[in-house]
């Protein structure tokens, strides 16, 4: 039994962790990226971020965001199977966080916004109009993704702690 424990602790902390790396990357790009983007001239912005969501597609980002979401999933199941334990609802509350308020953002509105971006021509008119509420869209999504991570990443933190005072 103790390595089973053992074994939690780690994806919590894991989980904790990922979180908590997620935030600051969504972070960085909700406080200066999107804002160092806004200032150049429409196509160069676009060229710039269509570079940079091909670029985010590989395999540390994606382990580090889906990872984290799989260990959540795992997690959340855990705390409704051991609801009766301390921390549970902690562990629930921060997995459902960074599941649906990261992850769920994530696939439901910047991944799209991306992808609409993805076909413009960098220097037509289009793709100067669409830059406009890409900029204003995308930001406050991502915005909404870095308080779910960091509000996720608290809370399992909160989750962990109630493990560590019994070790």
């Amino acid at each position: 039994m103790a390595m089973v424990d053992y074994s939690l602790f780690t994806l919590k902390l894991f989980s904790a962790l990922g979180c908590g790396l997620m935030a600051g990357v969504f972070f960085a790009f909700s406080t200066f990226v999107m804002k160092a983007l806004a200032r150049l001239q429409p196509a160069q912005g676009i060229a710039a971020m269509q570079a940079i969501n091909i670029t985010a597609i590989n395999p540390l980002f994606m382990t580090a965001l889906f990872g984290t979401a799989a260990a959540c999933i795992f997690l959340a199941i855990s705390s409704l199977l051991k609801w009766h334990q301390p921390g549970a609802a902690y562990l629930l509350v921060g997995s459902l966080l960074y599941l649906v308020g990261t992850v769920g953002v994530t696939i439901a509105f910047n991944v799209p916004l991306n992808d609409a971006l993805a076909t413009v021509e960098p220097s037509s008119t289009e793709g100067a109009s669409l830059w406009v509420r890409y900029l204003s869209d995308w930001t406050f999504w991502n915005h909404v993704r870095t308080a779910a991570a960091l509000a996720a990443s608290a809370l399992l933190t909160i989750a962990l702690s109630y493990r560590a005072v019994q070790f």
